[in-house]
C-alpha cells in the first residue's frame, strides 16, 4: 500500500518503464559481445588449422577460407570495438568501412591466388583435417550468424546487423568451399578446389559494397 506523501502508482510505472529498457539493452549487449568472443574464437583456431591445411595441400579453398576466417576475426574485433564504445562516437561508420576494406583485400587475394593455380594447373592435395574443420564451421557460424541477427535487431545495432550477414554467410561459403575439397579428393577434380574459392571472391566484394554503402 502506497503511503501519503509517496510515490504515487504513476510515478512507479514510469521508473519501471524507464528502468526495464535499460536492463534490457544491457543484457543484449552483453550478448552481443559473448557471441563476438564466440566468433572470434572458433575464427582464431579455424585460420590455423586451415592455413596448415593450405600449406600441406595447395589448396587455394583452404588458403581462401583461412583468410576469410582472419578477416572474420578482424570484422567480430571491430564489433566488440563498436559495442564497447559511446553512442554518437562515430564508432559505427569507422567500424563498416573497417570490414569493408578487409572484405576488399579478401576479394583481391583470392583472385589473385585462383589465377596462379588455374594458370599453372596445380593439383591440390587435401586434408582430413581441414575437412572436418568446414563441416563443423557449417554448423557454428550458422547458430552463432543467427543470435547475432537477433541481437542486432532488438539493439537496432547496424554494426551488428551487418557482421551478423558476414557470419551466415561465412557458414554458407565453409559449405561451399567443403564440396570443392571433397570433390577434389573424391573425384579428382583438382579445379573444383580453386572453382570453390572464387565463391568467397563474389562474397567478398558483395560484402564489401554492401557495408561500404552503410557506412555512408
Amino acid at each position: 500500500m502506497l503511503q501519503p506523501g509517496g510515490p504515487t502508482m504513476s510515478t512507479l510505472n514510469r521508473v519501471n518503464v524507464t528502468i526495464k529498457p535499460e536492463m534490457t539493452a544491457r543484457r543484449l549487449l552483453q550478448r552481443g559481445l559473448v557471441l563476438e568472443y564466440l566468433t572470434l574464437s572458433w575464427n582464431v583456431v579455424g585460420s590455423v588449422v586451415l592455413l596448415l591445411s593450405a600449406i600441406a595441400t595447395g589448396s587455394v579453398a583452404f588458403a581462401g577460407f583461412g583468410v576469410d576466417s582472419l578477416i572474420e576475426i578482424i570484422a567480430s574485433a571491430v564489433v566488440v570495438w563498436q559495442l564497447r564504445g559511446e553512442a554518437g562516437s562515430g564508432r559505427e561508420r569507422h567500424a563498416l568501412r573497417i570490414i569493408a576494406a578487409a572484405f576488399l583485400m579478401l576479394a583481391v587475394y583470392i583472385a589473385a591466388q585462383s589465377a596462379v593455380t588455374f594458370t599453372s594447373r596445380s593439383h591440390p592435395g587435401y586434408s582430413t583435417l581441414g575437412m572436418i574443420w568446414l563441416a563443423a564451421t557449417v554448423i557454428a557460424m550458422l547458430t552463432l550468424a543467427a543470435g547475432k541477427r537477433d541481437t542486432g535487431r532488438r539493439l537496432a545495432n547496424q554494426v551488428l546487423e551487418t557482421e551478423a550477414r558476414v557470419t551466415v554467410i561465412d557458414g554458407a561459403l565453409a559449405a561451399a568451399v567443403l564440396a570443392g575439397v571433397v570433390l577434389n579428393s573424391a573425384a579428382g577434380w583438382w579445379w573444383a578446389d580453386p572453382l570453390s574459392a572464387l565463391v568467397i571472391l563474389v562474397y567478398g566484394l558483395r560484402e564489401a559494397r554492401h557495408a561500404w554503402a552503410e557506412a555512408g
